[in-house]
């Protein structure tokens, strides 16, 4: 006897894909995942059905860089687990021990239409620790995680010197922190050869170390380094590390990478820009503007589009994509920036990022297009349950 799934037919939208051209028609649901969708698709006797009434529909916005969860908005120690501000390089670090769920970072994602992040660490240190990528709905993190360890966070420029200059020790200068992410991942590469001369002579077997492990999945291109930096020399430098050691790497801010953009399409490192929707808090962020995304985008660099909430709240993610799109961004590439793209940089494309048959049911209904200030989200589904009706 086959078993029935719960099955959403969402009838009657404009469907936008992002994995192909838009249509009016309909979609499917079944359990957690998109079971089809169509022009001419018609609804199983066993569906309940959403009527679209040609509202637009999508796939759930991506954060592609965040704090939400980690570095709580309406707290000061008590919720705040961003940075481990007691040594300059922490890898062993995992943001997934500092999330809080109930976080109400978490719900302002979803009334904003965003269904998954990328949240970890801030930029205190020069290796923060590992990210993960989540869903915005549940209430047990380990339940919530769509990939973990995502991506090892590193900072260069003000912030690392800022905080470890003040104590009168290493990095005070931009030449000490590229110094010290040299050295974590010389003695990951050291470690990771006695590592293999263990595996046929136990006695030259390592002890583990839970950082170096964690540097090791670098060296080994199993997670990205996601790399703190605003101006454009910080850029290159996180380039060259990352060159040097033959490492993944994305560039989160890249705050004066239209200065550097045909460089940086020339090196194919994607770019996860923003926040711009913020005053110039400090001297890296004179030049910021809501122009990089476009120039970026036409120089051929792969681009996604961050809040960094809580610096910019995350339900604007929209928002910013619109004004990214007012300032010269195609509106595809505007809509990429906060779907297709994010997911492609985090690794978890196969899931999220667009309707398709297989992916996870995560979609939203929206009474206008998104990236008009008259839009709001009406339905909201995260694998396949309306979080949001």
């Amino acid at each position: 006897m086959s078993i029935q799934l719960n099955a959403i037919f969402i009838h009657n939208g404009r469907i936008k894909t992002m994995a192909g051209p838009e249509f009016i028609g309909s979609l499917l649901i079944e359990g957690t995942k998109i079971k089809a969708l169509g022009e001419n698709l018609e609804a199983p006797a066993h569906a309940s059905v959403i009527e679209a009434d040609g509202h637009w529909v999508l796939p759930g916005f991506i954060d592609a860089h965040t704090h939400v969860g980690i570095g709580e908005e309406i707290y000061r120690i008590e919720g705040d687990d961003l940075n481990e501000m007691t040594d300059p390089v922490t890898p062993e670090l995992r943001a997934i021990d500092g999330i809080n769920p109930e976080d109400e970072g978490f719900k302002d994602a979803r009334l904003g239409g965003v269904t998954s992040v990328f949240t970890g660490p801030g930029s205190g240190n020069v290796i923060g620790g590992t990210s993960v990528v989540v869903k915005t709905a549940g209430n047990i993190i380990d339940k919530m995680i769509l990939r973990d360890p995502a991506g090892l966070k590193i900072a260069f420029g003000e912030n690392p010197k800022g905080v470890y200059g003040e104590q009168k020790k290493m990095p005070m200068t931009r030449m000490a922190t590229a110094a010290l992410l040299r050295q974590a991942l010389i003695d990951a590469e050291t470690y990771r050869e006695k590592l293999e001369q263990g595996r046929s002579d136990l006695e030259k077997k390592p002890e583990r170390e839970l950082g170096l492990d964690v540097l090791v999945q670098v060296l080994e291109r199993k997670i990205p380094l996601r790399a703190h930096a605003h101006r454009a020399d910080d850029i290159m430098t996180a380039i060259r590390i990352a060159r040097e050691f033959r490492v993944d790497l994305v560039l989160d801010h890249c705050t004066e990478g239209h200065k550097i953009a045909a460089e940086l399409a020339e090196y194919g490192y994607p770019a996860v820009v923003g926040p711009s929707l913020i005053n110039r808090a400090k001297v890296e962020l004179k030049d910021k503007t809501f122009k990089t995304a476009g120039i970026l985008v036409k120089a051929g660099v792969k681009v996604a589009i961050m809040t960094d909430h809580s610096v910019t709240p995350i339900e604007h993610l929209p928002l910013l994509a619109a004004l990214a799109m007012k300032d010269g961004l195609d509106e595809e590439e505007a809509l990429k920036a906060i779907t297709i793209n994010p997911a492609e940089i985090l690794g978890v494309s196969d899931r999220v990022g667009s309707l398709e048959v297989g992916k996870d049911a995560d979609i939203v209904i929206w009474s206008a297009h998104p990236l008009t200030l008259e839009a709001k989200t009406l339905h909201v589904f995260i694998n396949g349950e309306i979080i949001r009706d």
